[in-house]
């Protein structure tokens, strides 16, 4: 257990919670002193190998920007395991709505004292969200006080873009739909652009990245109206001074 604490940068608790999920899940079998694969149940590898890329990047990002919540009664939380971050670390409050097209991050929540809303619809197998028309419909039930979205790439040229146009228009609609815009996003990702365009940057109010993204690109994204937010090791100390350092 240390050695993945160590690896990881978290803590054993984390490392042990996880793998106790993981568990559950039929992914990993423990034994004696660690844990094996035990692969009962499919799970796509590129998903896998983004989930462990910038790791402790993802999670000071999500960190942050729970502080940026302010008195959003109604969130849309985006795809991604940035994302996911945001919503493992996100304080509930009587009356608080997440809306999501993210599977992994409604299962993140559903346990918790949070009105959560699954979009529905057909569920792409490599994220888990859910896209389409029915995704879509449900997404216009709504308005949103705050919109927190992951990025495949965000740049001043071509803005926030998204591997994937199903799940792209899930995005746009629920920008268009936003009071408030949040993007989070690890500095691999800033200066970067996927195939599908999500929106222009002047669509986002705010940026929460960490120190390896490009100095020339935030300077552009901030010419163009974002504030950017940089997430350092001082999130997690304040994380754990209130409390929300390895959540149930």
């Amino acid at each position: 257990m240390g050695d993945l604490a160590r690896e990881f940068d978290v803590s054993e608790m984390t490392i042990r919670r996880d793998i106790r999920r993981l568990e559950r899940d039929g992914f990993v079998r423990q034994t004696y002193g660690g844990a094996t694969a035990h692969l009962t149940r499919a799970l796509d590898v590129a998903f896998n190998a983004r989930a462990l890329q910038h790791t402790r990047e993802k999670r000071r990002i999500g960190m942050r920007a729970t502080h940026l919540l302010g008195d959003a009664r109604v969130v849309f939380v985006g795809i991604g395991t940035t994302a996911e971050q945001f919503a493992r670390f996100l304080p509930v409050r009587p009356g608080l709505v997440v809306v999501t097209a993210s599977l992994p991050t409604a299962s993140l929540l559903g346990t918790r004292p949070v009105e959560v809303v699954a979009l529905g619809g057909a569920v792409r197998r490599d994220e888990l969200t859910c896209v389409g028309p029915v995704a879509a419909a449900t997404l216009g039930r709504f308005r949103f006080d705050l919109a927190v979205i992951g990025a495949a790439g965000l740049s001043a040229r071509w803005g926030l873009t998204e591997v994937d146009d199903d799940e792209a228009e899930i995005q746009r609609l629920a920008i268009e739909r936003a009071a408030r815009v949040v993007v989070i996003a690890d500095g691999s990702k800033i200066g970067t652009s996927a195939n599908a365009v999500v929106a222009e940057a002047a669509a986002i109010q705010t940026l929460v990245t960490d120190r390896s993204a490009p100095t020339l690109e935030l300077t552009a994204l901030a010419a163009a109206g974002l504030e950017i937010v940089i997430a350092g090791p001082n999130d997690e100390a304040l994380a754990a001074s209130s409390g929300r350092v390895d959540p149930a």
